[in-house]
């Protein structure tokens, strides 16, 4: 059943139609696939996107794992076992170097860090090979929706019959639009640069982010290749009049400021791939699912590539879907809805909070004004000076306590190791809050 199909053929009868085939789609499509459903996955593959890879972090692992690609994305990754947050905004404040580290949380490293492309390739390398799904390599031009079903008319005039439709098709989602789902959309003053480079100093499994008053500057490892030990990928955050300015620059002029930009951490840089272009935006909806339908991945959620939130977030989607159509008969309209009501609850909170999130950082990057810039100052001295606040928003980022489903569970957790040291007292915590803070209102108190 894994074959592409090809031409003309008879119209197609599924449990679950997986809509694109982009990374979130086919991991979606193995998902369901493994769990028993009847699955067809379709839509054309995306083409290469220069520069860009993907930081998955400790719960996506878990993730890939589960639907049996993890040691080829592994051979292919880079861990991150640090993770350092400098600002670089110039603000009057000074704010200390965040740096974390997997060992604080007891993970020999955050995440990997792979080639967006390299991703793909895996996952559909192993969906062929599996073969527990059909692969419909055609657009979807329009969808029906019925009480009893649904059905997607494909761009050749078949059409492919389905009790549900899991929704991947992207922010422009013609399954979205069908269901009369509103979104809310919107975009930044900036233009993101992606590339692959080749550097003089090792990076030693770092991810450094800059944060520039036009947007992060990131540096995240990657695996070393035949004749280039030392790699990183960059994602580089800065107005559009910037971007057509540094895109005409010849590229050894490009690559001094990247240097410069990185305080010269990685010594001399080269840039090996293409160079990546795309415009900063965010998208919400208004609601993640409509009869015989859920949203997930950037179906529902878009915002910049800050914390590497995107595809983790959009692989959450997939695995709390998972477990909420778990033993669902979906030809059961009464049965289907209160599985989706569950799905609606659970991503809300998530999906909510790491959009609002990102949008805030960023913006208040981008903007010069004081009390903002004392609020942003605030959250760094609080996390380099408090271990615990630092440790638990390391565990959230990595493995939200919130959104923990059968498809990214620890099935053996483990009992945190204390490392020989005794735990903070109530009273130790507020007087090292009060230390932080201090040092802020001090610092605050000379700048009036």
């Amino acid at each position: 059943m894994a074959e592409t199909l090809a031409g003309a053929s008879p119209a197609i009868d599924t449990q679950i139609l997986v809509a694109g085939a982009g990374s979130t789609g086919i991991a979606a499509a193995l998902a369901f696939a493994n769990a028993g459903w009847r699955v067809t996955l379709a839509g054309r593959f995306p083409p290469p996107l220069p520069g860009r890879t993907i930081a998955l972090f400790e719960a996506s692992v878990r993730f890939l794992d589960s639907i049996g690609v993890l040691e080829k994305v592994r051979a292919a990754a880079c861990p991150i076992e640090t993770i350092q947050m400098i600002d670089d905004t110039d603000q009057l404040l000074p704010v200390p170097d965040l740096i974390m580290r997997s060992e604080e949380i007891d993970l020999p490293a955050f995440g990997l860090n792979v080639s967006n492309d390299e991703l793909t390739a895996i996952l559909l390398e192993h969906a062929r090979a599996a073969q527990s799904f059909e692969i419909v390599e055609t657009d979807i031009a329009d969808y029906e929706f019925e009480e009893d079903g649904a059905t997607a008319i494909l761009a050749d005039g078949r059409r492919i019959a389905a009790d549900f439709i899991v929704a991947a098709d992207g922010r422009g989602s013609k399954a979205r639009a069908a269901a009369g789902i509103d979104t809310k959309e919107w975009t930044y003053p900036q233009v993101a640069l992606t590339a692959l480079l080749r550097h003089e100093l090792p990076h030693d499994n770092i991810s450094t982010e800059f944060h520039t008053r036009s947007g992060p500057f990131t540096l995240v490892p990657l695996p070393p290749r035949e004749g280039a030990e030392h790699r990183s990928s960059l994602v580089w955050l800065m107005s559009p009049r910037d971007a057509k300015r540094r895109l005409a620059k010849p590229r050894d002029e490009l690559q001094y400021e990247m240097e410069d930009y990185a305080r010269e951490k990685l010594g001399s840089i080269t840039i090996e791939s293409g160079i990546g272009e795309f415009r900063m935006g965010g998208l919400q909806v208004s609601r993640l699912t409509a009869p015989r339908l859920a949203l997930v991945g950037e179906t529902c959620h878009v915002f910049p590539p800050i914390g590497a939130q995107g595809l983790n977030l959009s692989l959450r989607d997939v695995a709390d879907l998972e477990d909420c159509l778990a033993s669902v008969d979906l030809r059961n309209p009464k049965e289907l809805a209160r599985a989706l009501m569950r799905y609606e609850v659970h991503r809300r909170a998530d999906i909510g909070f790491r959009t609002n999130g990102v949008d805030l950082l960023n913006r208040s990057l981008i903007v010069p004004y004081l009390p903002i810039d004392l609020l942003r100052g605030a959250g760094f001295i609080a996390m380099t000076a408090l271990g615990p606040l630092r440790r638990a928003v390391m565990r959230e980022g990595v493995a939200p306590h919130l959104a923990q489903p059968r498809l990214m569970r620890d099935e053996a957790p483990k009992e945190p190791r204390m490392r020989g040291k005794r735990p903070r007292s109530p009273e130790a915590l507020v007087d090292a809050a009060k230390g932080a803070f201090a040092h802020l209102r001090e610092t605050a108190s000379r700048l009036g």
